[in-house]
């Protein structure tokens, strides 16, 4: 880079610095993540101020400095508004945006990671005012799970992790489950008959997989009841089908608030287990949920 380089950034997280300024981490396709200085911001009359809020994006023209680098302009050219309208959809962006500084490189390019956040951003901001928690957690949901397929990491919710044998959900039997694993990396048939959730999987079931590598200590999680197993495996889909397409018409009321919630919380657990730390952003998830239940 030479001193002074031009980017385009979208702001993922401001923290104050000294007396008037912030520290804001930018992800921007060209050099992926990037902190820089915003001085003056936090004074009322700052041309900064509102160009280094959350979610901001910005053309930038930044100078390098020995130890953080400093913008000198800023020109809004996008904005989500509608995510600061309505808690659970900031709250929302917040999860997504924690995990994309975690998988974000810097100096290095990160378009598609760019392109791919924008666009949930995007859907989680266009969905109508007042939208249930149940729909901001589906949505949150394909989010995380695009991400963690983006990384190379994400959940195997098509076939057994053991056997690779396909799964499907059974909507005949009401009692019918399956297990997932997150250290094993999804879904695993035959763990029902696991004494318990947290427990290892069960001898029959593993030795089921007599030609796969053995796991180090596999251990069943959570149980998907068949709703949650067929909304999980679209996730991966490049658009959220209607919930008609996928599910029988007696789940399509009392079941489905319930089975996002669950799918977020599975997911959740998943992703802070393979990162490594904790959405912090979460807690606020649970509070919005708990006020809508």
């Amino acid at each position: 880079m030479s001193r002074h380089y031009k980017a385009t950034g979208i702001n993922l997280k401001s923290v104050s610095l000294g007396e008037a300024d912030r520290l804001v981490t930018i992800l921007t396709p060209e050099f992926g993540l990037v902190r820089a200085v915003a001085p003056g911001t936090r004074k009322h009359n700052s041309r900064l101020r509102g160009r280094s809020e959350l979610f901001v994006v910005n053309q930038l023209l930044i100078v390098k400095g020995r130890s953080l680098d400093k913008i000198t302009q800023a020109e809004t050219v996008e904005s989500y508004p509608g995510l600061s309208r309505e808690l659970g959809k900031l709250a929302a962006g917040q999860y997504l945006a924690e995990i994309v500084l975690c998988l974000g490189l810097s100096e290095q390019p990160q378009a598609q990671l760019y392109e791919l956040l924008k666009e949930h951003l995007r859907r989680i901001e266009q969905l109508p005012d007042l939208t249930s928690a149940s729909l901001i957690l589906a949505y949150l949901a394909q989010g995380v799970f695009h991400l963690l397929a983006f990384a190379g990491i994400a959940p195997q919710v098509h076939a057994c992790c053991l056997t690779q044998h396909p799964l499907e959900a059974n909507f005949t039997d009401p009692h019918w489950q399956v297990g997932f694993s997150i250290n094993a990396g999804g879904i695993v048939k035959g763990s029902e008959k696991a004494s318990s959730v947290g427990s290892a999987v069960a001898p029959a079931a593993a030795s089921q997989a007599t030609e796969v590598v053995k796991q180090p200590y596999m251990r069943i999680n959570t149980q998907l009841k068949a709703v949650e197993l067929a909304l999980l495996q679209q996730l991966g889909a490049e658009s959220l089908p209607r919930p008609e397409a996928v599910l029988p018409e007696s789940y399509l009321s009392s079941s489905l608030d319930a089975a996002w919630i669950n799918i977020e919380r599975l997911l959740r657990d998943y992703t802070q287990y393979h990162l490594g730390r904790s959405i912090r952003s979460a807690n606020l998830v649970d509070t919005l949920v708990t006020s809508n239940v």
